[in-house]
């Protein structure tokens, strides 16, 4: 059973976006973006090694949920944020909302 909130918010994603057309669960067993949603074959949100919801956002909206403090720069542990990655904060209620977008932005077909 997921323990902590990014988790269960997860599942809950999982539970509401597999029926989406292109939408599947991530196989890798290991490694970054591990047990992630994908469009298409390419990640869109995920839990990170230390337990974060992470979504994949065009860098300008993550700016401004980073300067709204309602996320956070995602760093996969190599000391540089990543300008398309937001750790969603757990108090920002709109989670739903983002991973929405996060699954429409990397399924555009120029972003391919």
């Amino acid at each position: 059973m997921p323990s902590s909130i990014a988790e269960r918010r997860f599942q809950a994603l999982v539970a509401s976006l597999a029926e989406k057309r292109g939408v599947s669960l991530g196989t890798a067993k290991k490694g970054f973006g591990s047990g992630s949603l994908t469009v298409d074959g390419r990640i869109f949100a995920m839990v990170s090694s230390g337990g974060d919801l992470v979504f994949k956002l065009p860098a300008e909206r993550v700016a401004a949920l980073v300067s709204s403090r309602a996320a956070r720069a995602f760093d996969a542990g190599k000391g540089k944020p990543l300008k398309e990655w937001a750790v969603i904060e757990p108090s920002n209620r709109q989670w739903r909302r983002l991973a929405d977008e996060a699954r429409e932005f990397v399924a555009t077909p120029t972003r391919r």
